[in-house]
């Protein structure tokens, strides 16, 4: 009777762990693993699940469109990293044309982050609301302050911009969504320059002021930064 009621005491245990584990962490029920069988374009794959290819939309981000200057090389960095490999995707949500959005891992690399990284993606903040946005927002501005990828143009136009036939001198709107977003921005109070994040002189020793858009720095005085571009 002991060893019985030990067994099923053990069994009691793991149910518990597990229901507990599914209540705490919901997303690990959304995770499927699949091969990449398909790419569409930089931020668009097609993966294997259940012996079907589900079209899969990479959540948070949003890469230059094949017309565009560099987006082919988009579309070549994400066949490079994920092509013909198996891949994790952990579904976000689902789009109005019916794709799956979400992240995509490979390796315990985010494709999604690598893209931003890389300089060959935009953190398309109108949507990109997880707590990892605020970090590949930094990534952004690092790949920008560097000149990579899309970035060593001086005014790469915003993918959503150049779906709607935005020119360059209409692209005030990503700069209006940026200040919206979590997208903190440090000032030199010696200097009075401001510096966005990934800036090499972000975390300077006199960069102690902070705000939370660009405009209210302009409107104390500060100028941006030369290298950054805020």
């Amino acid at each position: 009777m002991k060893a019985r009621f030990a067994i099923n005491k053990i069994e009691l245990s793991r149910f518990f762990f597990y229901l507990i584990s599914m209540l705490i962490l919901p997303s690990l029920s959304l995770a499927w693993q699949g091969k990449v069988v398909g790419i569409s374009d930089g931020d668009t794959i097609t993966v294997l699940h259940n012996n079907t290819g589900e079209k899969i939309r990479l959540y948070g981000i949003d890469t230059p469109e094949k017309r565009q200057d560099f987006g082919n090389k988009a579309k070549q960095f994400t066949s490079n990293m994920v092509f013909g490999k198996d891949v994790e995707v952990e579904s976000v949500t689902k789009d109005r044309y019916g794709r799956t959005v979400g992240l995509v891992y490979i390796n315990d690399q985010s494709l999604n982050e690598e893209l931003v990284r890389a300089g060959f993606a935009w953190v398309y903040i109108q949507y990109c609301k997880k707590a990892i946005c605020a970090e590949w927002c930094r990534l952004e501005a690092a790949a920008k302050a560097n000149k990579i990828g899309l970035w060593s143009h001086s005014n790469p136009i915003p993918p959503w911009e150049f779906r709607h036939g935005k020119s360059l001198d209409s692209r005030t709107d990503y700069t209006k969504q940026a200040d919206t977003q979590s997208f903190v921005y440090h000032g030199n109070m010696k200097s009075k320059v401001l510096h966005a994040p990934g800036c090499r002189y972000y975390d300077c020793k006199n960069c102690t002021a902070v705000f939370n858009n660009r405009e209210e720095a302009i409107r104390l005085g500060y100028n941006p930064c030369k290298l950054c571009q805020p």
